[in-house]
């Protein structure tokens, strides 16, 4: 429906106008405490009707809830939370036009924050458009902080002010800030204040009118120090700058309609600034040491003005002599002449110039007889007037009279030498000082010999202009630089002699004629007004005399490894034109310098001693040093240095002088002392046998840390031994090699030996025996590597005793020894226990047999009773293998039956027993153990308590009966046979199926076994336990 209107109004060709309300977009972030505006605009309504504007807010808390501000139709508008500040004025709406209204809040709080809604109530009788439009205020806190310290500075026109601002803020918005620095009037409270300079949010500098022009010529500045410090500089104070200066500062945020507003601004403490005006008077003072001259002398006149802040005004200064002109110095500082001083000044006779910013000099070098006259200094001040004009002030001195006196020569000449005997080679050093001049000097150096018998002869010359003249004798050494002379100033004057020789030898004389220029350009001429000359003596020594070479050295014996020097000490001190050149020679000590070359010298260049020998020399060039580095056999031996003394000729060539060579130096290169300690504790260490046994070996400390080490282990047997055994030696490569005792003793592979870090040794025995028990040590032989990279051996050292026993089980063999009685019938069995409560190790083996004592009587007189051997088994179960032979053979018959209850408990029952059965039975018990070596060996006996065993007889039984009867006896046994026999056919029959089994058990060596009771045998062949056995008569077919 509503687009059939729009066509409706589109082909109609009416233009129907909507509403549209609209403010400021936000958000609009504004500081607490600062005044907001918010504008409110309204387009689209029936032309010629005023617009209102009702203002309304919505707290982030609560956003659905509407809260009236202020309205321009209604008064009592607002709700009571604004009621207060809209009467007080605080809030208020301000009308710009018909259609446009601004909201004020003239000191915006923090609970402000919020939406804000600009309604417009409806004037066109119906609705079209919108009436109402929303922005964002929030408010944060003001942290801007302008501070600059409240002083009061008093300045003199003309000097400069710097004032300090600290500036800062702690906006978590983007934000942008201004300084500016501003000057109040102290006449006119009320007057606006003038702007100085203002460094803007954009980081622009600009200065208000009157300051424009001094900042453009950099008397006025602003620069940022720091992050929050602004330093304001005024060059060149003037009177107006006086008043109350204070900084200025605004922080500005950039609104969403990309305008920026100053959320706050800011004014620091003022300082207050007295300028006080400087006087532009000034005055003058010539000043000289004396007035009255002689001729040739130099005059200096000083012109000093006297004014305030004279660097920053413009003098000029005249000198005149006369009334005539002598030069201008303006305040460029350029000197112009008068045109009879033009020639002067270029001659180097006379200078002006500026000494500072008062003090203007005028000096003539030589003065001459026309000098002598009135001497004034003119000044000219020129001032700039505030309308730009220019005006001058001229002030003059007054007059300086200065005399000037005709020359007289009063010289005198002093000759001196730097040393009145100089070595051969040195330099012959003369100079000759002359005063009391008054006009240019000339110098004519001569010599003669000692005695100044023979003729002078000329050396050198200088003239009055400094020019220097060879004589003919001197002119080829001197073209070599072997003689220089010199104008060293005007009245020095110096001769050298280069690498003197012997010849040089004698006096020397220094001429001087002063001289004194007459007369004026063109026409100059020169005058000899007088002439004065000295002389000295100067011996030469040869070098020849004194050339002596020694060495020395601090270190004559030195260990491997360290370093040795060897000092060659030539006197006299060196000297570059007579120098020594030095050959260090060696003769090695003992047989490695081989047969031929024994007892020689030769030259270490030779020798190839390598990169452990250099040699070098002191800064003075007398004492040459052999430094030998790491040490070692190849540097022992008898050191001496040869010295040859050069003489070069002022040609450049070569003449040699002397030849020296120096004592001899023995040096000896020996062995470091050895640190070597080993640990030497004695003890001792019990094991048994089969155990580990681990001896260490520990150094405490040896001679360097390269040091290796090889490890001897050694062996004393306890008795019978006449020298220790080497059990095992480790080399210092950690090859291992074994003794001739570890192959006797079959100790190899048992022995272990380890390193378990460079200074701990282990040597352990693996299941140890009892002939291993004997005093055990370790001999450590410290090995070191000499600077050649040989090997050698610096210490042995052994460590304490270790004393180790092996020993076997401690014996707790015990069987128990209770005696008892046992009284059978005849034909009953006997019954016999052995039983063993303790034994010494859980892994013995027991080898058990049973005896019988019996007496017998002859004649009523006891006879000494006897052993009879009944029962015996061996510890490997074998019976018969016992420490005995029992009479009654194993068989089918046998009477003997053994059993093995456990472990420990054994029994043997006797069964029919007979009268000869009886006697003292006991039970003699053997316990076995298994060595390292794997043999069995016998550790204990003991024997149990006595069993007493009494057999009583029968009478008239029916076996008796029957066997005193032949013919019963034949009924009873004979006839029943054939019955018998075949049921024994029967019977074997059934029971050959078991006969390979019943073979099976036979014993060891052929011996049979008895009947085994049970019906199968357990035996594990890792049981360490014998089978429990129990055993029948006529077990055996």
């Amino acid at each position: 429906e509503c687009f059939k209107w729009l066509l409706v109004f589109k082909y109609s060709g009416v233009a129907v106008a909507q509403r549209v309300v609209t403010v400021q977009s936000g958000p609009l972030v504004r500081t607490e405490g600062s005044h907001v505006t918010i504008l409110c605009n309204v387009t689209g309504y029936k032309e010629g009707v005023e617009q209102d504007f009702e203002w309304s807010m919505y707290l982030p808390s609560a956003p659905d809830r509407e809260i009236r501000i202020v309205s321009t139709a209604q008064p009592n508008y607002a709700y009571a939370v604004y009621a207060q500040r809209v009467n007080s004025k605080e809030i208020y709406v301000e009308r710009m036009s018909g259609d446009s209204a601004v909201l004020h809040i003239t000191k915006v709080q923090a609970k402000d924050q919020g939406l804000f809604e600009c309604y417009t109530p409806n004037t066109d009788g119906r609705y079209l458009g919108s009436y109402s439009a929303r922005t964002n205020l929030t408010v944060i806190a003001d942290s801007l902080m302008v501070v600059a310290p409240a002083q009061t500075l008093s300045k003199v026109e003309g000097d400069t002010l710097q004032l300090t601002c600290e500036v800062s803020r702690t906006t978590l918005q983007h934000t942008h800030l201004s300084v500016g620095w501003y000057l109040r009037s102290p006449e006119d409270a009320a007057a606006p204040p003038q702007e100085l300079v203002t460094l803007s949010r954009d980081f622009v500098l600009r200065s208000g009118g009157p300051y424009r022009q001094r900042m453009a010529a950099g008397d006025l500045r602003l620069d940022k120090t720091s992050a929050t410090s602004y330093r304001l500089t005024i060059h060149k104070l003037q009177p107006v700058d006086q008043g109350l200066l204070y900084c200025q500062a605004a922080e500005w945020i950039q609104d969403t309609d990309e305008s920026w507003f100053a959320m706050t601004r800011k004014q620091s403490d003022k300082t207050q600034l007295r300028i006080q005006p400087t006087d532009r008077d000034f005055s003058i003072q010539v000043s000289t040491e004396r007035r009255s001259f002689t001729a040739g002398e130099p005059l200096e006149l000083r012109c000093t003005i006297e004014a305030q802040n004279v660097p920053e005004r413009f003098f000029s200064v005249s000198w005149v002599f006369s009334s005539s002109p002598v030069a201008v110095v303006g305040p460029s500082a350029v000197p112009v002449l008068g045109p009879d001083y033009v020639d002067r000044e270029a001659a180097g006779h006379m200078t002006v110039r500026k000494e500072s910013a008062n003090v203007h000099l005028l000096k003539l070098q030589h003065l001459h007889p026309e000098d002598a006259g009135k001497y004034i200094c003119r000044v000219t001040e020129r001032e700039k007037t505030p309308t730009g004009d220019f005006i001058d002030r001229s002030k003059r001195s007054r007059n300086v009279q200065i005399t000037v006196q005709p020359l007289k020569s009063n010289i005198t000449v002093l000759l001196f030498s730097n040393s009145s005997e100089v070595l051969e080679g040195d330099v012959i050093q003369l100079i000759c000082s002359i005063h009391s001049t008054t006009g240019p000097l000339s110098v004519v150096w001569q010599w003669t010999d000692k005695q100044a018998t023979g003729l002078a002869l000329e050396v050198a010359s200088v003239d009055r202009d400094g020019t220097v003249w060879h004589s003919p004798s001197y002119r080829e050494r001197s073209s070599y630089g072997e003689i220089r002379v010199e104008k060293v100033r005007a009245d020095t004057f110096s001769l050298s002699l280069y690498n003197a020789l012997p010849g040089d030898e004698g006096q020397y004389r220094c001429t001087a004629t002063e001289w004194l220029q007459t007369g004026t350009e063109p026409e100059l001429n020169w005058e000899k007004i007088g002439e004065k000359s000295t002389s000295k003596t100067v011996t030469v020594k040869t070098v020849e005399s004194s050339f002596m070479v020694s060495a020395s050295s601090r270190t004559p014996s030195v260990t491997f490894g360290d370093s040795f020097d060897l000092l060659c000490l030539v006197k006299p001190r060196h000297n570059p034109r007579v120098p020594t050149s030095v050959t260090w020679r060696f003769m090695p000590a003992g047989p490695e310098a081989g047969d031929q070359d024994q007892g020689e010298f030769k030259d270490l260049q030779l020798l190839g001693l390598g990169t452990r020998t250099t040699v070098d020399r002191s800064h003075s060039n007398t004492n040459f040093r052999l430094s030998v580095t790491r040490a070692g056999r190849r540097e022992a031996g008898k050191y001496q240095c040869t010295a040859v003394l050069w003489r070069r000729n002022y040609d450049n060539s070569w003449s040699r002088v002397a030849n020296r060579t120096s004592n001899l130096l023995g040096i000896s290169v020996q062995q470091p002392e050895s640190k070597l300690r080993v640990q030497k504790t004695n003890q001792s260490q019990v094991y048994l046998e089969d155990s580990r046994v681990r001896i260490n070996c520990s150094i405490s400390s040896q001679t360097s840390q390269d040091s290796q080490h090889a490890v001897l282990w050694y062996v004393r047997r306890a008795t019978g031994s006449e020298a220790d055994e080497l059990l095992l030696r480790i080399e210092r490569s950690g090859a291992f090699e074994y003794g001739a005792y570890a192959d006797e003793e079959r100790l190899r592979r048992r022995v272990q030996a380890e390193r378990l870090s460079p200074r701990l040794y282990v040597l352990t025995l693996n299941r140890a025996e009892n002939s291993d028990s004997g005093t055990y040590y370790c001999l450590v032989e410290e090995w070191l590597s000499d600077p050649d990279g040989a090997w050698y051996r610096l210490s042995r050292e052994s460590s304490g005793f270790t004393q180790v026993l092996v020993r076997q089980p401690e014996i707790r063999l015990q069987v128990e020894e209770l005696e008892s009685n046992v009284t059978v019938e005849e034909s009953a069995s006997i019954r016999l226990g052995c039983s063993i409560p303790s034994q010494s190790s859980r892994d013995s083996r027991f080898s058990v047999s049973w005896y019988v004592e019996r007496s017998e009587e002859e004649d009523n007189e006891p006879v000494e009773e006897e052993r009879e051997c009944v029962f015996s088994i061996g510890h490997d179960a074998v019976f018969g293998n016992g420490n005995c032979s029992p009479k009654e053979e194993p068989g089918p018959n046998s009477r003997l039956q053994f059993e093995r209850m456990t472990s420990d408990q054994y029994s043997l029952t006797i069964q029919g027993a007979r009268p000869t059965d009886a006697g003292r039975y006991y039970c003699h018990v053997e316990e076995w153990l298994l060595n390292p070596r794997n043999a069995w060996y016998r550790l204990a006996t003991n024997n149990s308590g006595f069993t007493i065993v009494n057999v009583m007889q029968q009478v008239s039984t029916l076996q008796s009966v029957v066997c005193s009867n032949e013919s019963l006896f034949y009924f009873v046994f004979f006839y029943p046979f054939p019955i018998f026999g075949i049921l024994l056919i029967a019977v074997l029959l059934v029971r050959y199926k078991s006969r390979n089994n019943s073979k099976s058990q036979e014993g060891k060596n052929g011996a049979p076994l008895l009947w085994i009771k049970e019906p199968h045998l357990s035996y594990s062949p890792t049981c360490l336990d014998p089978p429990a056995l129990s055993l029948h008569p006529g077990s055996v077919d």
